[in-house]
Parts: C-alpha cells; sequence; structure tokens
C-alpha cells in the first residue's frame, strides 16, 4: 500500500466511524474574517463534513470543496442538498498537493488541515497561496498545542506546526502579502467529560497584495 492509499484509507476509515453529527457550525477564526467581506469564490481545503463550506454558502459565497475522504464530501454533499445549497457548493476529492482544484479565489482557508498521516503540508499551503486572487484573503489555522487528554495520542504524531512554518510555505507562492495576523492564539475547550483546558492554534491570516 502506497502512502497516498495509506492516507485515504485513514481518513475513509475515521469518516466511516462517525455517528455523531457535526456541530453544524463554522470555524470561529473563519467567522469573524468572512464576516462583512463580499462574497466571492472561496476554497475550503480539508472540507471534512462542510460546516465551513456550507456556512459560506449561506452567507452568499460560491464555494468549492476539497477533502481526500469521498465519506466526508458525499456526506457534506448530502447536507448541502438537505440545506438548499448544492447550487452554491462544488465538492471535490483531491489527495492534495498530489492535486489540486483550479482557479483562483477570493477566499482560501485551510482549518485545522492536518493528519496524523505524514503528507506535504507545506507544498499544499504554498498551493493554497498561489490560488488567493488578488485582493483575497488567506486563512490558515492549525492546532499548536493539544489538551491534555489527547496528550498521548500526539506522542507518534508529526510535529504541530508553527506560524512561522506555514508563513514560509505561503511565501513560495511568490505573492506580496498584506499579513493580518501572524501567530498563536488561546481558546478554551471542553473534553469528553466535562473537563476543561487551554490549547493554543496557529494563525496565518494574510491578504493578497499582488
Amino acid at each position: 500500500m502506497t502512502e497516498t492509499q495509506d492516507l485515504r484509507t485513514f481518513w475513509e476509515d475515521r469518516y466511516g466511524a462517525m455517528t455523531d453529527p457535526t456541530n453544524g457550525k463554522p470555524s470561529g477564526v473563519l467567522e469573524r474574517l468572512a464576516t462583512g467581506r463580499v462574497p466571492g469564490r472561496a476554497l475550503d481545503i480539508g472540507c471534512a463534513r462542510g460546516d465551513d463550506a456550507l456556512w459560506l454558502a449561506a452567507t452568499g459565497w460560491t464555494v468549492t470543496g476539497v477533502d481526500v475522504s469521498q465519506t466526508a464530501l458525499d456526506i457534506a454533499a448530502d447536507r448541502a442538498r438537505t440545506a438548499g445549497l448544492a447550487d452554491r457548493i462544488t465538492f471535490e476529492r483531491h489527495t492534495l498537493p498530489e492535486t489540486f482544484p483550479d482557479g483562483s479565489f477570493d477566499l482560501v482557508s485551510a482549518l485545522f488541515f492536518q493528519s496524523p498521516m505524514a503528507f506535504d503540508r507545506a507544498r499544499v499551503l504554498e498551493l493554497a497561496a498561489r490560488a488567493t486572487a488578488p485582493g483575497g484573503l488567506l486563512v490558515i489555522a492549525a492546532h499548536n498545542t493539544a489538551p491534555r487528554w489527547r496528550m498521548a495520542d500526539h506522542d507518534h504524531r508529526p510535529a504541530f506546526p508553527t506560524p512561522e512554518e506555514d508563513r514560509a510555505a505561503t511565501a513560495k507562492s511568490g505573492h506580496v502579502w498584506r499579513e493580518i495576523e501572524v501567530g498563536l492564539s488561546a481558546r478554551e475547550v471542553t473534553g469528553p467529560d466535562g473537563e476543561t483546558d487551554t490549547v493554543k492554534d496557529s494563525h496565518v491570516i494574510l491578504e493578497r497584495v499582488s
């Protein structure tokens, strides 16, 4: 089995085993940054079961949602049909960065686009930056720490990305950017048994100048 097949199999199995519905809410960082912007074309990298893509479509964006898992995409597409948003969202399966959606976008998001299976994340972010249209917004968020009840799960996984690493990946696009936010942000999370902890997220938020 190749690394690509391993990655696909892992995420197909992961989404196939999920029985709980999503919370139906967009990522907080996306909602904060997209609200008030003039809707255009949006690319949601690692769209999973579609929470962010559906929210963007409901607020006027024309969305392309991308994921490696066809199972996740099928769930997202069914939710879009149920919500009456199917005409505003296109879902595509890509094993990034081997393939990547065509075109340029006014908003590109790669939110918590991470995997315990190794892949060339830096190359994906470079392609995401290249796909951002002039004047467009690139929003990258990543887990930078894990809550204490999940620390054991991360002992043998790839290291968490840093803002500096993600910013360096976007710089390879050759575009000129205005930095809106590059750094770490703390938030409170609640565990399965009601316990709480503070985790840090890495944010790289850029607006393309040219």
